[in-house]
């Protein structure tokens, strides 16, 4: 495995000198989830190749995009090319707002740390005049060696630890990122089978507060951010959120600030909202 970067986050122009040196172990990933942008549709930075969280996710699981098993995320990964040895950046056509950070909290939770989000995603990258490839991509050919996971139980949490971390807030954090408005059940959820509230014990850091909404960066050293480190000193923190992606981008934030031992809610809300679940949960 290759080592580690400093930091989980490369700038725009940065990547572009990484492009420029052409190193064949570098693999670009396009993560975009949900609505893509139709000027997008038939352009990409470099070869990346498409990674769909729903796609690459546990079928087995009625919950949305629940994490695969080892073994079928190292074949998935291996078809796309990505080896043990390849340093990985993703990017979302949103910028840093939606699954662009699930894929790097997919790829270290299953052993690999060479991964790397571009800050600002696809508008900064676009805005900054940087090179698009149009057309149909290129196939990818699977990696010669197969890709090894190495499974990091620590890195997420199902709905039985969390219903334990719920009642020892003395030793752990719950970190909500939905909006404020959801957090205190005031709006209705977006899934209608879903309750509205939170984790009992848990609070909330709207994802979208980290971001700015210019450049869709994340804000460096967010001081809510470094607030919730600081209330989580010598405790365990678990983000959640409505279906396990933007818990993320708090894990990516929390990271970038020391935190590199965040476990993430693989169910969240889509699993703890349930109506025959719903008699551990918190309004206001």
């Amino acid at each position: 495995m290759t080592e580690r970067p400093a930091s989980a986050l490369i700038e725009p122009q940065d990547l572009a000198r990484l492009m420029a040196d052409a190193p064949a172990n570098l693999v670009l990933i396009d993560a975009t989830y949900g609505v893509m942008n139709p000027v997008y549709t038939q352009a990409r930075i470099g070869n990346a190749v498409f990674f769909d969280i729903d796609d690459i996710a546990n079928h087995d699981n009625p919950l949305p995009h629940m994490v695969p098993d080892a073994d079928d995320f190292a074949a998935a990964v291996t078809a796309m090319g990505i080896g043990n040895d390849s340093q990985i950046v993703i990017y979302d056509q949103s910028g840093l707002a939606m699954a662009a950070a699930r894929v790097w909290w997919m790829f270290r939770l299953y052993g690999h740390d060479n991964v790397r989000v571009l800050n600002g995603g696809l508008p900064l990258w676009v805005a900054m005049g940087l090179p698009m490839n149009v057309g149909p991509a290129a196939p990818t050919p699977a990696a010669t060696t197969p890709f090894r996971a190495t499974y990091r139980p620590h890195l997420v949490c199902d709905h039985a630890a969390v219903d334990d971390a719920r009642t020892r807030p003395d030793e752990c954090l719950i970190l909500d990122a939905r909006s404020p408005d959801r957090f205190t059940g005031s709006t209705p959820e977006p899934r209608p089978h879903l309750t509205s509230g939170h984790i009992p014990n848990s609070r909330n850091l709207f994802f979208m507060d980290i971001i700015d909404p210019g450049t869709a960066r994340l804000i460096p050293n967010h001081p809510s951010v470094a607030e919730m480190i600081r209330a989580a000193t010598g405790k365990r923190i678990i983000t959640s959120c409505g279906s396990g992606v933007t818990a993320c981008v708090l894990a990516l934030a929390l990271h970038e600030m020391g935190r590199d031992d965040v476990a993430v809610y693989d169910g969240s809300w889509c699993e703890w909202g349930q109506k025959p679940l719903n008699s551990a949960i918190s309004v206001g």
